[in-house]
């Protein structure tokens, strides 16, 4: 192989990765790479580009910006294209940039936070929000209006009655973030890796309720366009949208020359560990709106501005020891307890392993000096081994249970070891922390400390034994007042009425969370329906996947689990679901709703489906009764044609169901 040919190799395999991490990315917010090496891939490829030109692909990945838009919404073609920014990685890089442009331009430039989130564009006219998109590939975006109308920071009206178009970044808050992680590691869910792909993926849910509930936020950082108003500088275009009450980039200075440039990076580089949000750079911009028409734009990139991508804040220190912990579900998590280091503002000592894998991969052993950082700022992780000790052994996860003593196995499903024992303390435990927590049953003054002593009591093995204690018992518990007794009873006594979508997803069967127990119940009337369900019919449900609906069959299977049902229902637990449903006239059958309506919106349209007996859908099947389409009804509306499934209007629908 020539040389030529190698190098024509590596740009080929370079395309294929950064392409498959760009899926990743954008498309499903499960990115399997961190930032900084996801930039090492595309600097090495553009690098060869440039010394490559006759090499480069028509469609290389350097030339696309963002992912492709999601079938799942409907499509977006923008005005004015999203474009991305052109990254760098070094004070000298800013300074080559800018040098650059002095050469023809003498004006003032913008430094401003580059916010880790997800890229959208709000658009406004006569005062109101009426079109809310993601970025997609710059060109092509998704219609995501209904969730972006749940971001309290997103005015819904403003003072200007023109056309407007702004661009901002959706972001999670730090603290949002860390309690949403933590939650889902409770949980024993795969949780998000960073603020950006928690923003994105609560961005994408096509149940607006579970968007509302991850309190997202926005900044805005530019307009896009506008009709009726001029302004000179981007500086301008900031203070006038924050008059017309968007929040826009924090803290943005316009700077006249380099040096000015290069401090402010560096002062927000000394910011980011003690800011409310995640940022990974700084951007630079022209200030000068016509000035920058006349710089104009690559195929991808603006000429008027570049991004610095601070590195990573990486420190070593040196692993103690491995803490094992016993999830509700059985799964063996491995906790890496290490010398205390400052990361990102903040001291962290312990640190998540995840599983075997991750452990044997990265060759950690106890006393060996790691590398540590935090994924997103925010969750400290292990990077690497950096030195191994003397004596270093790759850590093994125990093979029996530090709780009970049983034999662990490796899950068959997944790469954890799980201990079987269902009668484990520790899986016991946490099922019952599981089943008090404010997502579940919400038995307020329930948590930890108290279940931990309520077992030790021998008062409880169980949730049905919750439903069995008294005052007496609980005023025995040392620590225990009166007071504190008499609330914690009458907490008790409050979850035995709460719906029954918190009662299934309080007792923990694996894969189903908040979405799956609200989406199981609107299909049965009561626990033993579910309970009487097979495979074939629970996976027919939306959403209600294969192995899902494996594990619901499997949980319900086991008499313990029925008997506990019983019990349940005995201590006065609801075990039926409230019913919203006003008839049957749709009974049996599956409607899929585009388009733009007339008279209702498409949540309100999905009401009455529900409510007439009938199922909803996010996509067209050969299952699909009718499609009910509104204009600009797009891909839907072709693939129900193409299926020769039936189309209703609106009216026609709203005909069907007696509201007209």
């Amino acid at each position: 192989m020539t040389d030529t040919e190698k190098i024509q190799q590596e740009m080929r395999q370079l395309e294929e990765q950064i392409r498959y991490h760009n899926d990743r990315y954008y498309n499903r917010d499960d990115p399997e790479i961190d930032d900084y090496d996801y930039d090492q891939l595309t600097q090495r490829l553009r690098a060869l580009e440039e010394e490559y030109p006759a090499l480069k692909s028509q469609d290389s990945p350097t030339q696309m910006v963002g992912g492709e838009s999601s079938s799942q919404f409907e499509k977006v073609t923008h005005a004015v294209k999203m474009e991305s920014l052109q990254d760098v990685f070094s004070v000298e890089q800013v300074r080559e940039f800018c040098d650059k442009l002095q050469e023809s331009y003498d004006g003032d430039y913008v430094v401003e936070m580059k916010i880790d989130g997800l890229s959208v564009s709000l658009e406004y006219d006569g005062g109101k929000l009426v079109r809310g998109s993601t970025r997609g590939n710059g060109v092509v975006g998704e219609d995501i209006t209904v969730n972006l109308r749940t971001i309290r920071s997103i005015p819904k009206t403003i003072a200007f009655k023109g056309p407007l178009e702004v661009r901002g970044e959706v972001y999670m808050p730090k603290k949002v973030f860390a309690a949403l992680v933590k939650q889902q590691l409770e949980d024993e869910e795969k949780p998000f890796k960073n603020p950006r792909n928690a923003a994105a993926g609560s961005l994408r849910q096509k149940d607006v309720s579970i968007t509302r509930a991850r309190k997202l936020s926005i900044f805005v950082f530019n307009l896009q366009r506008i009709e009726g108003k001029t302004f000179a500088t981007h500086s301008q275009t900031l203070e006038w949208l924050a008059e017309q009450g968007f929040l826009v980039s924090p803290e943005f200075v316009v700077c006249r020359n380099t040096d000015d440039i290069v401090d402010r990076i560096e002062q927000i580089g000394q910011l980011r560990g003690s800011l409310a949000f995640d940022t990974d750079g700084a951007v630079v911009k022209v200030n000068d709106l016509h000035q920058r028409e006349e710089l104009g734009s690559t195929a991808k990139c603006p000429k008027w501005a570049v991004a610095y991508k601070y590195p990573p804040e990486e420190k070593e220190t040196v692993l103690r020891d491995i803490e094992i912990n016993v999830g509700r579900t059985g799964a063996l998590t491995p906790t890496a307890l290490f010398d205390p280091i400052e990361l990102a503002g903040t001291t962290v000592s312990r640190a998540v392993l995840h599983n075997q894998d991750f452990i044997s991969e990265k060759e950690i052993g106890i006393g060996d000096t790691i590398v540590v950082r935090k994924a997103g700022e925010i969750i400290p992780e292990v990077v690497a081994v950096k030195e191994h000790a003397p004596d270093s052994q790759v850590y093994t996860i125990p093979h029996h249970c530090p709780a009970c003593g049983t034999e662990t196995r490796r899950s068959e499903e997944e790469s954890a070891i799980i201990c079987p024992n269902p009668d484990c303390p520790a899986k016991i435990y946490r099922s019952l922390v599981h089943f008090a927590s404010r997502a579940a049953m919400d038995i307020d003054g329930l948590g930890p400390a108290i279940v931990k002593a309520l077992m030790e009591a021998g008062l409880v093995r169980d949730f049905a034994d919750l439903y069995g204690l008294t005052f007496d018992q609980v005023l025995a518990l040392e620590g225990f007042k009166e007071r504190a007794a008499q609330n914690l009873i009458d907490a008790i006594e409050r979850s035995r009425h709460n719906d029954l979508p918190r009662l299934l997803f309080g007792l923990g069967i694996k894969n189903v969370g908040h979405r799956a127990s609200e989406l199981l119940c609107e299909r049965y009337g009561d626990i033993d329906q579910l309970m009487a369900a097979t495979e074939e019919e629970l996976s027919a449900i939306d959403n209600i996947g294969d192995i899902m609906a494996q594990n619901i069959v499997a949980y319900f299977a086991q008499e313990k689990n029925r008997q506990l049902i019983e019990r349940l229902r005995a201590g006065g637990v609801n075990t039926t679901a409230a019913q919203s449903q006003k008839g049957d006239a749709l009974a049996g059958q599956k409607f899929v709703v585009t388009g733009k309506l007339s008279h209702y919106t498409r949540d309100e349209i999905t009401a009455f489906i529900k409510q007439n007996g009938g199922a909803a859908a996010s996509s067209v099947s050969k299952k699909t009764s009718y499609v009910i389409a509104g204009e600009d009804a797009g891909s839907k509306l072709e693939k129900a044609q193409a299926l020769g499934v039936p189309v209703l209007s609106e009216d026609e629908f709203l005909q069907m169901i007696g509201q007209q």
